[in-house]
């Protein structure tokens, strides 16, 4: 029997990690063959180099595509989807796969989702049907969501979502995060092996931060990040620190953190990739998480962290009862209380709302056992009225 050719197309160190427990069930699978693409900033030095996490994991890259351009401004990640599409187009034409799977809403992933549309092949899509007003990811991730044949929605709220917008019910299914799946299977270091890796110490209270710009009305990156920082400074949390996307004010985020720490190094410490293991590892042994990643409003509440949201870019996305959204402004303010002993005695009892942990097994049997198609018909939802 021929084994369906399954391709994800990855370009980041975090959607790589929600990939992993996915591509680790489809190399056990007898009747799917894992195909992989490498992209953006697995092939960048200034982020990493992520590619070699990948490669160190026992994966085989079957293609990699350079399309990242020096700067991060809207022309820039415009040109470098551009560039993702075309040499997708011939990687795509070379590994001939039976269905492109992508998760998320980068702009690479929507470079991936249009070169499989244009060339007939079907597309599946995992974490659609959310919202995050705040960025331009809500509008691919919705773009996506209409390129898509198969849906793996993290919750039922999203799979309702995906059907409002005209996918078929039988198409759409309620899977879980896969990033869920790490938490409760993969082996992590524990906190003297992740701190001797970093060359640095937890504090008495430690935050782990990850702070991404908010790319669909940026406003003041610079003067943001700044002010945050500040309040971290008074706070006295010791924080160890993230890159930020490759996205529009990106490398503003980075260089005012890099700076940040220069002034503190034993208390503040910056990690352009900590991979997937020692991210997770770091999530378990912090006291709280803050940024504005979704990290901290899906994975989080696994380890029943309190979490503060700063900003808008997560806005409309379904969160856990551990997290405290929070202005640029109150970053301090809603520190002390997700510090404070009756939040954190909440955190303790938090169930998380994307699921138990079983989204790869899911997800890898729909592969298995659903036809892949590109032919589509528009589900119209019957007026109540």
């Amino acid at each position: 029997m021929n084994r369906r050719r399954v391709c994800i197309v990855t370009g980041t160190r975090a959607e790589y990690g929600l990939f992993y427990p996915i591509m680790k069930k489809i190399e056990a699978s007898y009747r799917l063959e894992l195909q992989l693409i490498a992209t953006t900033m697995h092939l960048a030095p200034q982020f990493g180099l992520t590619i070699r996490q990948i490669e160190e994991d026992g994966f085989r890259v079957d293609e990699t595509i350079e399309n990242l351009l020096c700067a991060d401004t809207k022309s820039s990640v415009a040109k470098s989807t551009g560039m993702a599409t075309l040499l997708l187009s011939d990687a795509y034409r070379r590994l001939k796969p039976d269905i492109v799977l992508l998760l998320g809403d980068r702009y690479e992933t929507l470079a991936a989702a249009t070169a499989a549309l244009l060339m007939n092949i079907p597309i599946g899509h995992i974490h659609g049907g959310e919202t995050t007003e705040g960025a331009v990811d809500e509008q691919i991730r919705h773009a996506i969501t209409k390129m898509s044949h198969l849906h793996f929605a993290a919750t039922e709220t999203y799979r309702r979502r995906i059907i409002q917008m005209g996918e078929e019910p039988s198409r759409v299914f309620t899977v879980g995060a896969p990033g869920i799946d790490n938490i409760l299977s993969m082996p992590l270091p524990s906190k003297e092996e992740l701190e001797a890796s970093l060359e640095w110490h937890f504090g008495p209270r430690t935050a782990l931060f990850t702070y991404h710009p908010v790319t669909l009305s940026p406003g003041d990156t610079k003067k943001d990040i700044e002010t945050i920082l500040k309040q971290l400074e008074h706070s006295g949390l010791s924080t160890l620190f993230t890159y930020a996307n490759a996205d529009e004010g990106g490398h503003i985020v980075n260089e005012a953190i890099e700076a940040f720490c220069r002034k503190d190094p034993k208390r503040f410490k910056v990690v352009k990739n900590l991979g997937q293991k020692r991210y997770l590892a770091a999530m378990k042994y912090a006291d709280l998480l803050i940024g504005n990643t979704s990290s901290g409003i899906i994975e989080a509440a696994s380890f029943r962290k309190p979490v503060v949201n700063i900003g808008d870019r997560q806005k409309g996305r379904l969160r856990s009862t551990n997290t405290i959204d929070c202005s640029v402004e109150e970053v301090g303010k809603a520190i002390d209380r997700a510090l404070s002993k009756a939040f954190i005695r909440h955190c303790e009892d938090v169930t998380n709302v994307y699921g138990s942990g079983d989204s790869a097994e899911k997800i890898v049997r729909i592969l298995e056992n659903t036809e892949f198609s590109t032919v589509k018909s528009f589900y119209d939802i019957k007026s109540e009225i």
